[in-house]
């Protein structure tokens, strides 16, 4: 047997580091030998969902990936197989291209299981740039609401002590947004019917509207954030937006993670300072997004009333409540993972 033909040991210690949301380097512990002879590493990659037990029976059959062989450790990236925030399984095998083009390969690896990270700062600036290209002519208004089932401002009321508290922001949307599943904060919107100015009559979320002067929750003692922009299958978009008092535990969580937005100047909502004696602040928002407005601290029922909407219709259809992001969408997807 040559030199050629002696047997790869099987790669071990497999190690992970640097993850992102898009990429990942790998690393593995090979003999001198091995190491000295290897021309190329095969990296076996798949969604540990849909881990397949025979994947790794045919050894001499690179599954995924085919890499020169380089110094560890290797970086692998590549926005068409790596979304963020997913686990997934991978092995390695190194090999040794021969004169005939086979290749002389090792046994799998054991099996790593790792998970992929938020959209960056870089990725979200992307997704902001796209969004402003959406956002439309800015429009007045002077009130944030919020609709629900009359079950849940009972609760709010019986169990909360009239105060509505931050939850946990759920899934929907973009899936590397960093603050899905972990920050808390309470929804509102700010929409307005272009023909009114007023509040739209129906709402998805419930036949009941809590709503609360704009400058409760906009003014220059709060923090403003961009945090995603999706759609769900349908030509309208929406963008999510922070409202963080300055300082405070949800301030802190968003400013090393997401954009901070100039509160007097930019496409989605601002507030303008009043010009002059007697005159009152200026509250504008975006007329071709439907802007999500997640507010991170508590609020009183008695800040504003509790209404009933006149809509006759609750447009279930429209929810957002852990709703998928479309993929295929060229206007609010970015070159990373979904």
């Amino acid at each position: 047997m040559t030199e050629m033909d002696a047997t790869l040991s099987t790669p071990c210690n497999i190690q992970i580091c640097e993850v992102t949301c898009d990429s990942f380097r790998i690393m593995w512990d090979m003999t001198p030998d091995d190491t000295a002879r290897a021309t190329h590493f095969f990296i076996d990659l798949s969604r540990k969902e849909s881990r397949d037990p025979n994947r790794f029976k045919h050894r001499d059959v690179p599954t995924k990936l085919v890499a020169k062989a380089v110094p560890l450790p290797m970086a692998v990236r590549g926005h068409w197989f790596l979304s963020p925030r997913t686990e997934y399984c991978v092995a390695v095998q190194t090999a040794v291209r021969q004169p005939d083009g086979d290749y002389l390969v090792s046994e799998w690896s054991q099996v790593v299981e790792f998970c992929t990270g938020d959209y960056a700062m870089e990725h979200l600036q992307q997704l902001l740039d796209k969004a402003k290209g959406s956002a439309g002519r800015l429009l007045k208004f002077s009130l944030f609401y919020r609709n629900q089932h009359p079950e849940y401002f009972d609760y709010v009321r019986k169990e909360w002590g009239g105060v509505m508290r931050p939850a946990l922001k759920d899934n929907s949307g973009s899936h590397g947004s960093p603050i899905n599943g972990k920050l808390n904060g309470v929804f509102f919107s700010c929409n307005t019917e272009f023909d009114t100015g007023l509040p739209p009559k129906d709402s998805p979320y419930g036949p009941l509207r809590f709503h609360i002067p704009a400058g409760h929750m906009l003014n220059p003692n709060i923090s403003l954030y961009f945090a995603d922009f999706y759609c769900m299958y349908t030509a309208y978009h929406y963008v999510v937006l922070v409202l963080a008092p300055v300082g405070s535990e949800g301030d802190n969580f968003c400013r090393t993670r997401l954009p901070m937005l100039d509160l007097a100047s930019n496409p989605f909502l601002t507030y303008t300072a009043p010009q002059g004696p007697g005159e009152e602040p200026l509250y504008c928002h975006a007329s071709d997004v439907i802007l999500e407005v997640l507010f991170t601290e508590p609020v009183p029922l008695d800040q504003g009333p509790v209404e009933q909407i006149s809509g006759h219709h609750q447009l279930m259809s429209l929810t957002t409540a852990n709703a998928k992001k479309d993929p295929s969408c060229k206007v609010c997807n970015i070159s990373v993972g979904r």
